[in-house]
């Protein structure tokens, strides 16, 4: 996808897609290794929304930062928040879903709704769901791709994905052929293990209105993880969408569908 726009921050060029056109701005981000197309096929198309993404570092058409952080990205996303009119509804899709949420608690004046999907980031500590993917950056910054291929299909990880989350597996295996690998690598790595930074005294200050969007048969983004984060957000409210990994259209029917009622009747 070619960027509509960039916006630098700390020298550098990050890559803005804004779908354009008379509807309000929503701001929408994308999950680790994604980039914008990731957005574009989950946001809905409805006329009467916007749908406006900023590539992170690293990812898409934007420079790398070789020290990527959350806390980075959430102040990226701020600076293209405040260049959009905010307040105005802000989410994301796994670690889009952190970003978000990290910019509703440490900058509240920006974000009118907040929209977490298959959030892979609770309040406190380094994820360990997350885990699998700290394992194929390790991989791939150890050894040629292939060979770190083979060694991960042939782990504990691979085989265990294999009968919980087959979406989760072909993922991971997506990575093995990220170019560039060395900077898959670092971004694997190095944000996999950040804990979001928050508490959960900050979770229960939020006073927007909150969507968490739940799957099952999915390891890396676990159910049980969005249930702890609707609990201790005052006034958020669980959807439960089919699993990915048993029919991709449907479940992004479910979540289109999700996305537009939070936003035309909140």
């Amino acid at each position: 996808m070619t960027p509509t726009g960039w916006l630098t921050r700390d020298g550098l060029r990050l890559a803005v897609h804004d779908a354009d056109g008379g509807g309000r701005p929503v701001i929408f981000q994308h999950g680790l290794c994604g980039d914008a197309r990731q957005t574009a096929e989950a946001f809905p198309a409805d006329a009467r929304f916007r749908r406006v993404t900023l590539e992170c570092r690293g990812h898409g058409q934007s420079e790398f930062d070789p020290a990527p952080s959350l806390d980075t990205s959430a102040r990226d996303v701020a600076t293209l928040a405040e260049s959009l009119g905010a307040p105005l509804p802000v989410g994301g899709i796994s670690m889009g879903a952190a970003i978000a949420l990290r910019l509703a608690v440490t900058r509240p004046e920006l974000v009118s709704h907040l929209i977490l999907v298959r959030p892979a980031w609770d309040a406190d500590g380094a994820p360990p769901n997350l885990a699998p993917n700290m394992e194929v950056g390790e991989l791939l910054a150890a050894m040629p791709a292939d060979v770190a291929r083979d060694r991960f299909m042939a782990s504990a990880t691979a085989a265990r994905l294999a009968q919980e989350s087959l979406d989760n597996l072909a993922s991971l295996m997506g990575f093995f052929t990220r170019e560039p690998l060395r900077e898959t690598a670092t971004l694997l790595t190095s944000l996999s293990r950040q804990p979001l930074g928050l508490g959960t005294d900050d979770l229960a200050k939020i006073t927007i209105p909150v969507l968490v969007c739940e799957t099952a048969e999915d390891a890396i983004h676990p159910a049980a993880l969005a249930r702890s984060l609707t609990s201790k957000i005052p006034d958020a409210r669980l959807v439960t969408l089919p699993p990915k990994g048993r029919g991709k259209p449907v479940h992004l029917a479910a979540l289109h569908s999700a996305i537009t009622h939070f936003l035309t009747e909140t």
